[in-house]
This record gives structure tokens, sequence and C-alpha cells, in this order.
């Protein structure tokens, strides 16, 4: 790194673990912007340099011009190892649970996490979670700090900006904060004002409810509209125009959303969690992953019953999770590819913004190439693509008509 690491952090501020990840960064950024040191904690040394080097390790909206200052102000810091934290300010930790194959939450990741990071932090720091966590498990590291002596002030802050668009989300919505103790959420609440213009106070269960709320709601409303969208195909109908005349001028429909691919690393994952955590008594959640999942199949199954797919070449537009961003994690585009492996003679793959996959083809090929397209992915660059004449599959009803001949 083009920025010398000190031999010790007594001068900084903040450290943020997994700083140089998607929720991370904007937090990092945003609060070295507020005039605080912050010490970027994360095992991923090639991040790290690129971030020293004055470059974004992948897109983040209006971020650059905030890291060129906080790097000129030499506002940051960066540590590989668990024993590169700061002793001095809070803590964030942005390790959250992850579920396994069976859609059950993981916990021992923030446990790992926890039991790396307590050697070197000093009693009366603050611990703030900031991630997607299984209900409950802020109050079990409270716990699980008493029984070890550790007396350490214990907060839940989670994160809830769209990804990609952090840094101007952070400074515009406000900020739920909970905390085991009344002194830990008011550490919190004093910490996140630097940032945030407004601070919602909590309790962690409640806070907890809220993050994952918030995400398995977004994850329904998708779910009920991907399912009006394959009953109107299926009955014939043009579901966009459908949309606009439920839509149009009518107040109590305008927040319905266009059908589309929904995945992600988050949506699915926290509605699986809320699911375990209701005991599997979630008929809602369950209900909105199948359709969710299952509108990939249903793709699959339209394209079959239209086309000879043994004799074609499909080519799939846009393989990020979602648009204008570069993030694969959990793209249903993927899972789309490899249902059409199993059926077409060819599956090419194209986008413009992914850089982390060897197979994507340039945009010009894939569409010389293919006898027809799917749109996975509304990045704005297909909005007017020049299809050749090939026919195009768009659920998210996007590319123009003239277009899309």
């Amino acid at each position: 790194m083009t920025n010398a690491e000190p031999e010790n952090y007594n001068d900084v501020d903040l450290t943020v673990v997994g700083g140089a990840g998607h929720v991370g960064i904007p937090l990092v950024l945003c609060f070295a912007d507020s005039g605080l040191t912050v010490l970027i904690n994360d095992r991923n040394k090639a991040a790290l340099r690129t971030l020293s080097e004055g470059t974004l390790p992948f897109i983040e909206y209006d971020a650059q011009p905030v890291l060129d200052r906080v790097l000129a102000n030499k506002a940051l810091r960066y540590g590989s190892s668990p024993s590169d934290i700061g002793r001095n300010g809070p803590v964030i930790v942005t390790i959250g649970t992850p579920v396994d194959e069976f859609l059950n939450p993981v916990p021992g990741p923030v446990k790992e996490c926890l039991d790396d990071l307590l050697p070197h932090m000093d009693d009366g720091q603050l611990l703030i979670l900031r991630s997607t966590i299984y209900p409950g498990t802020t109050e079990w590291v409270a716990r699980y700090l008493e029984s070890l002596g550790r007396k350490l002030f214990v907060a839940y802050c989670p994160e809830r900006v769209v990804q990609g668009y952090g840094i101007p989300e952070l400074k515009s919505l406000p900020q739920i904060v909970s905390g085991t103790t009344p002194e830990a959420e008011e550490m919190a609440a004093q910490l996140f004002s630097r940032i945030a213009p407004d601070i919602v106070r909590v309790k962690p269960l409640e806070a907890e409810l809220a993050k994952l709320f918030t995400n398995v709601y977004r994850y329904i409303e998708f779910a009920t509209t991907n399912q009006f969208y394959m009953i109107a195909q299926s009955a014939g109908a043009d579901y966009g125009a459908v949309l606009d005349a439920m839509k149009r001028n009518y107040p109590r429909s305008a927040r319905i959303p266009g059908p589309g691919f929904s995945a992600g690393p988050c949506l699915f994952k926290d509605t699986m969690q809320l699911a375990a955590f209701s005991r599997n008594q979630f008929a809602l959640g369950h209900a909105a992953m199948l359709v969710n999942e299952g509108l990939v199949l249903h793709v699959i199954d339209q394209l079959r019953e239209s086309y000879d797919l043994a004799n074609c070449t499909v080519g799939l537009l846009g393989m990020a999770f979602k648009p204008e961003i570069d993030d694969v994690r959990a793209s249903l585009s993927y899972k789309l590819k490899n249902g059409l492996l199993m059926h077409a003679r060819r599956v090419l793959t194209t986008d413009p913004l992914v850089k982390n996959d060897q197979d994507l083809l340039p945009l010009a090929e894939v569409v010389a190439q293919s006898d027809i397209l799917v749109l996975c992915t509304p990045h704005k660059i297909y909005k007017n693509l020049a299809t050749q004449g090939k026919p195009v599959f768009d659920v998210w009803n996007f590319i123009e008509p003239a277009h899309a001949e």
C-alpha cells in the first residue's frame, strides 16, 4: 500500500471490521469524511491496497470524491489482522449471519470473529454489530462476553442502504440504534449522529427484526409482481400493459414494482432467516421464495415452448444481481445459465460492469452469435440495444420495443 501502516493504532477513532466490503466501505468513508480517523480492518489485502491507492474495489456511486478527500486528509488506516484494531474507539463489525445449504442461520461466523478480536480489545470499548444477524444475536453476544468476564458495551445498528448508493443514503436516512444497556445505546447514538440526520432508538430484538422485516417485505413485494407476471403471461396477456393500467395516475398502485429476477446477497437470505426464526411458520416468506426462484424456471419453460433450444444459442444480457452494479453474488442470472445449459446448444453471457467472470463475452459478440437473447439484468446500456432482429425474452419489459424486434 502506498500509505505506510503504523505499528500501532492509538490515533484511530473508529475501527470497521470488514471495512473493505460492500457494507463497510460506505460506512468507512462517511465516518472518515465526518472528521474521524478510521481504521479499515479487512482480510482482503488486495481491496485494502486498492483503497489506499485511491481506487474503489467495486461500484459505489458518489464514493470516489469522498475517498479522494479522506485520503488527502490522511483519515484512513489499514489492517488485515485481528490484532490490527484500535483500542481507544468503537469497533464496528460488519460480519453477519449467513444461511447454510438447509436454509438455516449459521451463527458461527459472528462468534469466530468475536473470538479473534477480543484479545485485542479493551474493556470499556463499544462493539457495534452492523450486518443482518439472526434475531437474539445481540443479546447473545452480550451474555457471551459476560461469561468471559469481558466488559464491553454492545450495540446493534443495522445497515439499510441500497447497494451502490450507500454514501447518499447513509447521509439522508434515519439510523436505527439499539444497545444491550442504556450506556451502549447512547454511545452508538452519539457515534451515528455524526453522519445520520435522525436516530431511531429501539431495543436490540426490535432493531434485528426491523432489519429483517425491511428486506423481507421488499422480497415479498417482488414476489407479488412476479406472480402477477406469470399469471398474466400464462393467460396470454401483456403484463406491461396490465401494470401500466394499474398504476397510471392511480396512487394506491403506485408502489407496485415491475417484474424481474429478485435475488442478491440479502433478500433471499434474510427471508430464510426470518422463516427459521418463526420455526418455519412463515408461509408467506416461503411462498415468496418459491415465486422469485421459480421465475427462472418459468423463463426456461417459456423458452422451451417457443424455441427448439437444442438447436439454439441463447445469449444472456446482464449477470449482476441488480442493475448498474458489478456484484454477482446470488444472482439469478447464473441460475438461469445453469438451467439453460441442460437444454440449449450454447449459452453465452455478457455484462458491461462485472469484472470477475472470465466466461463473459463482449456485448456485440453475444448479440451476433445468439439466436435468442434474454434480458437478465436491466443495465441502462441495454435500453436501446440493437438486437439485429434477434428475439428478446424481456421479463422486465425494459428494452424499447423498436429495438427488441
